[in-house]
């Protein structure tokens, strides 16, 4: 007897008039014009440190945005490429960084040919995109034999966000984007493998320790993002705000 095809547990919060990845693009040049979707420098140095990237492996940041992770990337030694759907990140992160190697294009159709990168991110970015499953297949295709991916993701039941906001206000905490799902862990993890990537490892994140005097002095001011420092290590692993996946694509 065939095994009854699996369902999907995901929340999802849509504006309406987001239905193509070109109501994206225009959502995201809105937002990257008229503001800011970056984090905190410290956030970024977290990441690198945890991809471990080695002098000479092509890495790509899908969804980049302003091109953080492909400068640091660079500086490291690897061979650091950006991809990004909004025309406007890009343009600002190639004026700021002088990363070359960054194009406009759609994470559910990539730019690339098959078995080409050592290491991929993509981080809090997916569950913002029209669709999710072909950005994976993608991912898990652009890939070498072999290369590790990271990915970043949000939480449903998320402790210090939407329990929290769920208990204070009786809402779900919205972070204003086109599109934002959440899942739970096993849940992310299962649409992550869907095409052949296997998890190896899953760390969870709340806030990072500050890296720089400015994070430093943005915690004093920001009490309610120090407590998520502090808080972190008593946080359930099921209960994170968001889960970094490492997977691999089986191969040598």
């Amino acid at each position: 007897m065939d095994k009854p095809p699996r369902p999907e547990i995901m929340l999802e919060i849509r504006l309406p008039e987001i239905a193509t990845d070109s109501d994206s693009r225009q959502a995201y040049d809105e937002i990257y014009t008229e503001g800011d979707i970056s984090q905190r420098q410290s956030f970024y140095l977290w990441l690198m440190d945890m991809f471990a990237l080695q002098p000479g492996e092509v890495y790509l940041d899908i969804s980049c945005g302003r091109v953080h992770l492909p400068k640091l990337a660079r500086a490291r030694g690897a061979i650091a490429h950006g991809l990004d759907l909004s025309h406007a990140a890009l343009r600002i992160g190639r004026e700021r960084t002088g990363v070359s190697n960054v194009v406009t294009a759609n994470s559910q159709e990539l730019p690339y040919a098959s078995n080409s990168f050592d290491v991929i991110s993509n981080i809090g970015s997916m569950e913002h995109y029209v669709d999710m499953y072909a950005a994976v297949h993608e991912m898990t295709r652009v890939l070498k034999p072999g290369g590790r991916v990271y990915v970043l993701v949000p939480n449903t039941f998320s402790l210090t966000t939407n329990i929290w906001n769920a208990m204070r206000q009786g809402r779900t905490s919205i972070d204003e984007q086109p599109i934002q799902r959440y899942a739970a862990r096993l849940e992310w993890q299962a649409l992550i493998e869907e095409y052949g990537l296997v998890v190896e490892k899953t760390y969870k994140y709340e806030r990072e320790w500050p890296r720089t005097r400015a994070d430093l002095f943005y915690y004093f001011t920001h009490p309610k993002d120090l407590a998520r420092v502090l808080f972190r290590p008593f946080v359930p692993l099921n209960l994170a705000f968001c889960f970094v996946f490492v997977a691999r694509k089986p191969g040598s």
